[in-house]
């Protein structure tokens, strides 16, 4: 037999307790539906100026170093990850053949000098010769005038005004020939002195050319960097234009950031770029802008471009190169970049000012040299000192041919 229990009369029961369930789901949605708003709020007024890819990745100058002489190599100063300066001898070639060849240039000036020297030398005795000649016409035609009137009162034969007259024509016409050569003579030397003589100039050139393989014989750094991909070996015949080795200027590196075609839309040239790269993480962000955006697809200008007009197509969203470059050099000093590297880089796309292509061609070359600036330093010098000692005070160094 059951018992029940029941509440006395007149006492007051309490309800059941309410469930909490309700209120944390009610919680929950109302947390959603904030987040909601305050994604789209961030959204349309901030994050929908932005653009981001992975496709990027470091990309730099890679200068080669290459002969311009065919030597043997003496010695490498410089090896793989080495850095260098810009004028630092990488590889010293033998200098034996440019020796010689700088001396039998030299003989060769020297020779041409004396030989132009005796150019001059040509047309005085040429102008001598002329005024021998015209002496010699000057008498004849006197004596043949002269006999002429002894003729006429027959003073004399006409035999001996033939021979008069003949002696007259030949010596005229040795004047003749004696102009002509010292006219001859007069044209190889005219408006000239010994220094510019295009005899001379052409074996000064050959001088130079000599002391230009000399000079080349020592292999320079042109810029700033690390060595790379060395191949170059000791007691090894180079050829000129054969890859010895190449430098890496790290500090002028760049990003070529490959982006969806939909994503290029707002972007500009010289808006703000976020770099980071996976070698360092995101506790290293690079400040950097865009340079360029590429003039076409990277498909456009692969080995192979696609022939979308042949066979079944199916639409693919390309991507465009955007180059971009870092603002902040004492980033690169303090995290450096090597080439390849993988990064990610947001642009930000709040400014619209810049052009979507280059308005105006560069205005100074974006990568230069000049350490071949001086290489022929000392050698006019070396050039006047072989002509004055083998050149003649009088002999047209200072003056000009006799007119």
């Amino acid at each position: 037999m059951s018992q029940e229990t029941t509440a006395p009369a007149g006492a007051v029961v309490a309800p059941p307790p309410k469930s909490r369930r309700g209120f944390f789901l009610k919680l929950l949605v109302l947390v959603l539906v904030l987040a909601g708003i305050g994604w789209t709020v961030w959204y349309f007024v901030d994050g929908r100026w932005y653009e981001d890819t992975d496709d990027a990745y470091v990309n730099g100058n890679v200068v080669q170093i290459t002969p311009q002489i065919a030597a043997t190599v003496l010695s490498i100063t410089a090896d793989d990850g080495d850095r260098v300066h810009k004028g630092d001898v990488l590889v010293k070639l033998d200098d034996s053949d440019a020796q010689i060849a700088i001396l039998s240039a030299r003989a060769e000036l020297a020779n041409t000098v004396r030989r132009v020297r005796g150019l001059y030398n040509n047309v005085s005795s040429a102008q001598a010769d002329v005024a021998v000649r015209q002496t010699a016409v000057d008498r004849a035609r006197a004596d043949y005038n002269r006999r002429r009137d002894l003729a006429k009162s027959g003073a004399i034969s006409a035999e001996e005004l033939s021979h008069a007259l003949d002696t007259l024509t030949s010596a005229e016409s040795s004047l003749a020939s004696a102009k002509q050569a010292y006219s001859t003579s007069k044209v190889l030397v005219d408006d000239t002195v010994v220094a510019s003589h295009p005899d001379v100039r052409a074996a000064a050139a050959k001088l130079r050319s000599a002391y230009l393989d000399k000079a080349r014989t020592e292999i320079l750094a042109p810029v700033d960097g690390y060595v790379a991909k060395r191949s170059v070996q000791l007691g090894q015949r180079v050829q000129p234009g054969a890859a010895l080795m190449a430098v890496v200027p790290l500090h002028e590196v760049w990003i070529d950031a490959n982006f969806k075609e939909t994503q290029l839309t707002h972007m500009r040239i010289g808006q703000p770029v976020d770099v980071t790269a996976d070698v360092y993480g995101s506790d290293m962000v690079y400040k950097a802008k865009i340079r360029s955006l590429g003039v076409g697809s990277g498909s456009a200008f692969s080995l192979l471009p696609a022939q979308n007009a042949t066979g079944n197509w199916i639409k693919i969203v390309q991507r465009v190169p955007v180059r971009v470059v870092f603002t902040d050099p004492k980033q690169l000093d303090e995290k450096p970049l090597r080439l390849g590297l993988s990064t990610k880089v947001t642009v930000s796309l709040h400014d619209q000012s810049g052009a979507l292509l280059a308005q105006q061609p560069p205005a100074k070359p974006e990568f230069a040299t000049d350490v071949y600036d001086n290489r022929l330093a000392g050698v006019d010098e070396e050039i006047a000192r072989v002509i004055h000692d083998n050149a003649s005070s009088g002999a047209g160094e200072q003056e000009k041919a006799p007119k």
